[in-house]
């Protein structure tokens, strides 16, 4: 029987640890397959990512990728739907739905975001960006899928900022929808100009700024007349 490799996962990037699984397992087979299927991705873009290398990587079978994916298409989206969207929802969108400070938990989010990131992180950008600049004018799934975890995000930011207008924790001088729109823009694009200028320092100061916008929020900040 051919011993499959565990890929190394990003620091950033990885969520996704299947405690359940053992080496037999068929959903271990699967999550191996997608994790180096991500990296591949990640690492060269979709259209350029070559099934041969995912196998090569993790030792399977051309039989194992497709029991599980029947085609390259399918694999690429998968990577969407569960492992991006799923880091998305963990680290984002999650702690916004529990919160009662939604300030506080993206700036937070900012900061753990940071102290994730790997000298590769910067050099690769964020997989999210990528693919949407890559896939969303050139395959309707992809866009929709990628799109799909964007509102949900926006979602989960304005909704958490309403309830903070409401609880007088966020100035109410700010739309909500429109300041998730601005505050995902923003971050996507500070780590689009990292990865431009190949600087983790230039990504530190941009993160710097978003927080301190983040601080012009506080409701008790706001000045009255």
């Amino acid at each position: 029987m051919t011993q499959t490799t565990q890929p190394k996962s990003h620091a950033w990037w990885h969520f996704w640890h299947c405690d359940r699984c053992n080496p037999t397992n068929q959903s271990q087979t699967r999550t191996i397959l997608l994790e180096a299927a991500f990296q591949e991705v990640h690492r060269v873009g979709f259209q350029a990512a070559s099934l041969q290398n995912i196998l090569k990587q993790t030792k399977l079978t051309k039989g194992a990728l497709y029991h599980h994916f029947p085609n390259k298409q399918a694999l690429g989206y998968a990577i969407v739907d569960e492992m991006l969207h799923g880091f998305v929802t963990q680290y984002w969108i999650e702690p916004l739905t529990q919160t009662n400070d939604p300030i506080a938990t993206l700036k937070q989010s900012i900061m753990a975001a940071g102290q994730r990131m790997t000298e590769e992180d910067i050099q690769l950008g964020c997989p999210l960006n990528n693919l949407t600049q890559e896939m969303a004018m050139v395959d309707e799934g992809f866009r929709q899928r990628l799109e799909r975890i964007h509102t949900d995000w926006r979602y989960a930011i304005s909704s958490a900022l309403e309830r903070g207008q409401a609880q007088q924790k966020v100035t109410k001088n700010i739309n909500p929808e429109q300041f998730a729109i601005v505050f995902i823009a923003t971050l996507e694009g500070c780590i689009g100009l990292a990865k431009s200028a190949q600087s983790l320092e230039l990504l530190m100061a941009c993160g710097k700024g978003l927080i301190d916008l983040l601080d012009t929020l506080h409701h008790e900040k706001q000045h009255i007349e």
